[in-house]
């Protein structure tokens, strides 16, 4: 949820959107870090300052990872402990400080397998929680909907609210083809170019459902049957039986 507030004539922009499954795995995943530090650290006959375990465990995370997208989500792979060595480097000299530290260092490069774990699991339960192919978790609430042009060709409509809130539990997602639409945009049209702009109307003042972790933009198709739903992963594309917009009267 975004809300803005003005003060002195400035505007500020509050953004409350929460990814909540991970936030609530980056708290697990921390706690197990934590833990596995603290049975460390009791376990020294030499206790060492507690900041100094913290910042050996920070280092300890620095990795050459390899990067790659697993359903649109970017995960870190680690391969060489960067951290590790730059902290040995730094110690090796007095080896009894590297004995203390070194246990922390490959905390901090193991905990990146943690991290890789959280990601994964958080890619397998949060479309549990969230459907992909279900409108409701790009539009839960709709009291103060409305409809932007962006192109001239959705001039003269407005929004029915009421047919919008009615129609929302009967949008299917469909498959779309993105290279027919621009096909049919950008060629087909020659010198009109963009005259049958398919998407003219933003649909704005929408919410997702909560926790979803960030406000999608959405966008609707001419005929006010197809809703194009656009995070930053991906898109969507949703059709209703009926159109939910009407001609502006006068």
């Amino acid at each position: 949820m975004i809300e803005t507030e003005e003060r002195g004539g400035d505007t500020i922009i509050i953004d409350f959107s929460v990814n909540i499954v991970s936030f609530v795995m980056s708290i697990i995943e921390w706690s197990i870090i934590g833990y596995l530090a603290y049975r460390v650290y009791k376990r020294l006959e030499t206790k060492p300052k507690v900041w100094k375990v913290v910042f050996a465990t920070f280092v300890g995370v620095f990795s050459f990872s390899i990067n790659m997208e697993w359903f649109h989500t970017l995960v870190s792979v680690p391969i060489l402990p960067i951290g590790v060595w730059i902290l040995n480097g730094a110690l090796g000299s007095r080896e009894d400080r590297w004995n203390t530290y070194r246990r922390f260092a490959w905390i901090g490069f193991f905990s990146n397998f943690i991290f890789l774990a959280g990601t994964l699991i958080t890619i397998l339960i949060h479309p549990l929680i969230y459907p992909d192919n279900e409108l409701s978790t790009y539009i839960k609430a709709t009291d103060e909907a409305s409809i932007i042009t962006i192109h001239p060709a959705g001039e003269g409509r407005t929004l029915d609210q009421e047919k919008l809130m009615n129609q929302l539990p009967s949008m299917e997602r469909v498959q779309f083809n993105s290279a027919f639409w621009y096909e049919e945009m950008y060629l087909e049209s020659g010198s009109m170019k963009n005259k049958d702009e398919r998407f003219p109307y933003q649909l704005i003042g929408t919410t997702p459902k909560w926790g979803f972790g960030h406000e999608p933009d959405v966008y609707m198709e001419r005929d006010g049957k197809g809703i194009l739903i656009s995070t930053p992963k991906t898109q969507y594309y949703f059709r209703s039986p009926e159109t939910v917009i009407e001609e502006v009267e006068g």
